[in-house]
Formats: C-alpha cells, sequence, structure tokens
C-alpha cells in the first residue's frame, strides 16, 4: 500500500511516499481502507517532533473509510461497515489497522470527506461547551478563529444552546462562514479592535466565556472582556503562547519575573 511516512522529524520535506505491507487486524482491531484522511495541527506536531511518537512513523490520526478486515474480538463493527475514527496513528495511508474501540460507524447521508473531518474537531467543540464551560441559554460566548473547523462547529454548537456567540474572524468570507453558522456578532479583528467592539456590543458587560485557540495575539484582551468569574478556555496557541499567562505559570511555581 502507498503511506506517508518520516523516517526523521523536521519540515514538510522529511515526508515521503513509501510503499508498506497492508496491516493486518490483531484481535481487537479492524483495519480500514481509507478513503478520506483528515489533516490536524496535530500532524505537524508529530512531524516536527513537537509530540514524540516512534519512528518511522505514518503520519495522521484521523479517517474515514470501509473495513475490510477485523480482528478475532471485534464485535461491534463488520466486513463493509462505513466507519470513521480519530486519536490512531497512521491515517496518512490507503490502509490502517485501528483498535475497533475508536471505530464509529458513519450514519447515511454523511460522505466520507466530511466524517474524516469532523471526529477530532466535533469532539474537541463539544467537550469544549458541553464540559469545558457547559453552555446555557442567553449566555453569551466569543469565539475566536470562527470560521476554522473546531470554531465553525463551535458556534453551530453554541447557537443551538441558545447561547449567543460574537464570532471574531479575520476577513469577509469567514464572516459569511460564521454567520450562517449561527454567530449573532461577527467582528472583523483585521479592521476594528475586538477589545473595544465587544464591549460596544454588550454594553460593558462582558461574555461569559471566551473559546481561544490562538493565544499570544489574543489571551490579554480576551481576559478584559470576561464578566466576573467568567472562563478563559484555551485550547490551542497558534500565535504563540502570551507572556501574561506565562508570568502567570511561573508565578504557580514559586518564580516572578
Amino acid at each position: 500500500m502507498k503511506a506517508i511516512q518520516i523516517k526523521q522529524t523536521g519540515g514538510p520535506e522529511v515526508m515521503e511516499l513509501v510503499d508498506l505491507p497492508v496491516p493486518q487486524a490483531k484481535a481487537n482491531e479492524a483495519v480500514v481502507k481509507i478513503a478520506a484522511a483528515g489533516v490536524n495541527f496535530i500532524d505537524v506536531y508529530n512531524r516536527e517532533g513537537r509530540y514524540k511518537a516512534p519512528l518511522p512513523l505514518v503520519l495522521g490520526q484521523e479517517a474515514a473509510g470501509v473495513v475490510s478486515a477485523v480482528g478475532s474480538d471485534v464485535r461491534d463493527v463488520k466486513v463493509g461497515d462505513r466507519v470513521a475514527y480519530t486519536m490512531s496513528l497512521g491515517s496518512y495511508a490507503e490502509y490502517a489497522a485501528v483498535p475497533a474501540e475508536r471505530l464509529v460507524k458513519i450514519p447515511a447521508g454523511v460522505s466520507d470527506r466530511d466524517a474524516a473531518a469532523a471526529m477530532l474537531q466535533g469532539m474537541t467543540a463539544h467537550y469544549l461547551s458541553h464540559d469545558t464551560y457547559p453552555l446555557k441559554k442567553g449566555e453569551t460566548a466569543l469565539v475566536h478563529a470562527a470560521a476554522g473547523g473546531v470554531g465553525l462547529l463551535l458556534v453551530q454548537m453554541a447557537h443551538n444552546f441558545g447561547a449567543r456567540v460574537i464570532a471574531t474572524v479575520s476577513t469577509e468570507e469567514k464572516a459569511a462562514l460564521a454567520r450562517a453558522a449561527g454567530a449573532e456578532d461577527v467582528i472583523l479583528y483585521t479592521q476594528v479592535d475586538f477589545e473595544a467592539e465587544t464591549k460596544r456590543i454588550t454594553g460593558c458587560k462582558g461574555v461569559d466565556v471566551v473559546y481561544d485557540s490562538v493565544g499570544k495575539t489574543t489571551f490579554d484582551k480576551g481576559l478584559n472582556l470576561l464578566r466576573p468569574r467568567g472562563m478563559m478556555v484555551l485550547y490551542g496557541g497558534r500565535a504563540g503562547p502570551s507572556r501574561r499567562l506565562i508570568r502567570w505559570c511561573l508565578r504557580r511555581r514559586g518564580r516572578f519575573f
């Protein structure tokens, strides 16, 4: 089978298209013939070596496809079932052996591409809105990067709760996506200061929760927008860590700048 493998960590140039044997299912595994693979930041972190994994490594942790073989202990799926999964290495390939407990049957009407793309991002949006800060009807959430994969799903879930969503995006095209997903207010942070605009929208009352996957460029202003006892939820840091957050973490260990 064809697969994208790395033998050392580094930039995109370390990825190689290689021929490997089709994996065989262990007792608790199913082999999935992959139709679509998800691409996530964690794949980049594996490739760069930020997250350690044994080498050589077939990249990718999310996919959808059809079960082609099952192990002796597998009962919940069978050959021919359409399934999706996440958090199992090796999805940048034509086949992958996956623990059966991670497989989810794909409902009729959901494409392989949509199923592969929704697993990790969908679970992330779900725990953010249902568990980390369980949103309630009438509350207000500020969602950064609202037109991204997690962002769009998070906006939809928050809207379904009956929460008011204030979304930040960088372009008019992304603003249209956020509005279509259910955001009542959309801020183009490339044109206006999102802190000042959020204060205007809320009448300086603040928001109940900030969902922030950006970090350095949004964290400090996001803290300024929380109502008393509101919650800042960090679930990524694509812009890097905030110095304010670093200072806080160091203080927690008894150290100060």
